[in-house]
């Protein structure tokens, strides 16, 4: 890979419009960079999806990333960290590539109880990269976990009403029943969530997302690769490779700012 351009933009992608909640996160950390922010909602959702396809997906991007001559990518996307962060390293080993994980040990330092819960994606709960995480960061305490493949589904068709309270309120039954004083919100649509969840887990729970941490990381990647845009006001373009209008409503809706969005190349979708 030739010498990147620190002024290049950095490509984000996930499953859909679940990572514009770490998207804010980035431009407070990274105010000048250009960022490309590509919802793959034709390939919606990941997390029911086999590896090989999301290894597909993600190899598919980064190409488009590339070829818009971005320095870096991001991965806000717990299952596409989990199943295809490495192989887009091994594809890529002179790119700068950060991905997103569920926050397994500040739960571990923060309960009281001894035992945390973690709700993601079937593809996230049952990677071995998951499972590595929780031997290495959560060995001393009891980590529960809950798919809930319906809730990316929930924001990314219009969000929680009262109607489908059901639908947050009983994966967390049982995590709650058997103890658990953390939830981990291991999926970036997720923190759309976060006001059901919290009402229903009740003011003795802490609820923990990753936005934060993402960004700081990614800031601290590029800080090592000499590649911070030091010049200029920070952009975002958004792109989907799904309905351009139906992506743009939605985050609209999720951020309370109006977003054009574009149709991805074809030879990308």
């Amino acid at each position: 890979m030739k010498t990147a351009d620190p002024s290049g933009p950095i490509g984000i992608f996930d499953s859909g419009v679940g990572g514009v909640s770490a998207l804010d996160a980035i431009r407070r950390a990274l105010p000048r960079e250009n960022l490309l922010y590509v919802a793959d909602s034709g390939h919606l959702p990941y997390g029911e999806k086999s590896p090989a396809a999301v290894i597909a997906r993600a190899l598919s991007i980064a190409d488009f990333f590339l070829a818009r001559q971005a320095k870096a990518v991001a991965i806000p996307c717990n299952t596409a960290t989990a199943v295809a962060v490495e192989a887009l390293r091994a594809h890529h080993p002179g790119l700068p590539i950060v991905g997103i994980e569920p926050a397994v040990k500040p739960a571990a330092r923060l309960t009281r109880s001894g035992v945390i819960g973690v709700l993601a994606t079937t593809g996230t709960l049952f990677s071995e990269r998951f499972h590595a995480l929780v031997r290495r960061q959560a060995e001393d305490v009891e980590v529960l976990v809950k798919p809930c493949p319906g809730w990316v589904t929930l924001v990314e068709e219009g969000g929680w009403t009262p109607q489908q309270d059901h639908l947050v309120a009983q994966p967390l039954a049982d995590l709650l029943a058997r103890g658990a004083d953390v939830l981990v919100l291991g999926c970036t649509h997720f923190p759309f969530l976060a006001e059901p969840i919290r009402r229903h887990a009740g003011p003795g729970v802490a609820l923990l997302e990753t936005g934060e941490p993402f960004a700081r990381q990614l800031h601290r990647q590029l800080l090592s690769h000499g590649l911070v845009n030091a010049a200029g006001q920070g952009t975002v373009e958004f792109l989907t490779s799904g309905d351009p209008a139906a992506v743009a409503r939605r985050i609209a809706a999720l951020t309370g700012h109006p977003a054009a969005v574009a149709r991805l190349p074809q030879p990308y979708c």
